[in-house]
């Protein structure tokens, strides 16, 4: 009954302007999701190119031996003799072979005292 007395050169620019304001913001939120995504995936692919790398990296080093590796930094004669001495001297594993008794992981475990 109201909308019969508004003329219609008005609603229909009216309706217009309603029906972008109404497509317009959805339309919107799907582009800003579908950015994350996309964002998100680019991230993704590029952490796990860095971990490849890394790990291929990781292989060359442990098939190489001490000579190798030492000779890799571009040191002189004498730094190269120290590097590998350290080397034969570093093991992966602690001095007194893990026997220690007390446990001093930051991590509590299931069954274990404070």
């Amino acid at each position: 009954m109201i909308l019969s007395l508004i003329p219609d050169v008005i609603k229909l620019p009216a309706a217009i302007v309603l029906g972008a304001a109404i497509a317009f913001y959805p339309a919107k939120w799907i582009g800003q999701s579908e950015a994350r995504q996309a964002a998100a995936t680019a991230a993704l692919q590029t952490s796990v190119t860095v971990l490849r790398e890394r790990n291929a990296i990781n292989d060359q080093v442990t098939a190489s031996d001490a000579g190798a590796l030492c000779a890799a930094l571009g040191l002189s004669d004498d730094e190269t003799t120290e590097c590998m001495r350290r080397m034969a001297e570093t093991t992966g594993e602690p001095a007194d072979g893990g026997s220690d008794t007390q446990d001093r992981s930051p991590v509590c475990r299931a069954g274990s005292k404070p």
